[in-house]
């Protein structure tokens, strides 16, 4: 938890608790259904939730901001994002029903009214959001398709309406399988630990309107 801290030095004492709860939650959750790995559980806080966190070092969800987090497995990037901005909406879509009962069961522990979890496949949504959120799901080409459509008109954060996606490796020959404008953000910027040295995140802002 100490390192959540590190680098989110001004949480509220209800986000500092909801964020010490996650890990007792998750490793009890994952006894019964496997939704993180037990080598990745040693290091949850850095690996899940300070990376999922990585989204709100590039930009802010301004209140009423309605997100989509699709593949979202286990609830990762939305729980953590769900707490950090508790006045943004988000829902929280995977197609594996036992990982939806897991993001459910933690979402209705920790109070996080501002969460939704539903077992469908992107492409079935028919509602509109600001931004849409996603880890390692697949590759940008596969992705992309999913997504259209899915773009509320009105911009009224700081960024343009779009897609943040977090990802490792070689982002640029992966974004020109489907070519798009985008910018890439390193991780390791941010954040000093050695998993992060390839991580980034990748904003890809909604193409409809041009």
């Amino acid at each position: 938890m100490d390192i959540i801290l590190k680098y989110f030095p001004d949480l509220t004492e209800t986000q500092v608790e909801k964020f010490s709860r996650l890990q007792p939650l998750y490793e009890e959750w994952n006894e019964k259904i496997n939704v993180i790995s037990r080598k990745d559980m040693e290091h949850f806080y850095e690996r899940h939730v300070l990376h999922s966190l990585g989204i709100a070092k590039v930009m802010s969800f301004q209140p009423g901001s309605k997100v989509l987090d699709i593949g979202t497995g286990g609830g990762f990037p939305g729980i953590p994002l769900a707490i950090l901005f508790p006045d943004t909406h988000f829902h929280l879509v995977d197609s594996i029903g036992k990982k939806i009962t897991v993001v459910k069961e933690i979402a209705k522990a920790l109070k996080l009214t501002n969460v939704e979890a539903q077992q469908t496949r992107a492409e079935a949504l028919v509602r509109r959001y600001d931004f849409i959120v996603s880890r390692a799901v697949t590759r940008f080409a596969n992705f992309y398709p999913w997504v259209k459509g899915k773009f509320r008109k009105e911009d009224f954060n700081e960024f343009p309406n779009g897609i943040f996606l977090l990802k490792g490796g070689d982002v640029d020959e992966e974004m020109e399988e489907r070519p798009v404008s985008y910018v890439t953000y390193h991780l390791d910027d941010y954040f000093k630990e050695e998993f992060f040295d390839t991580k980034k995140v990748v904003f890809v802002p909604w193409e409809g309107k041009r």
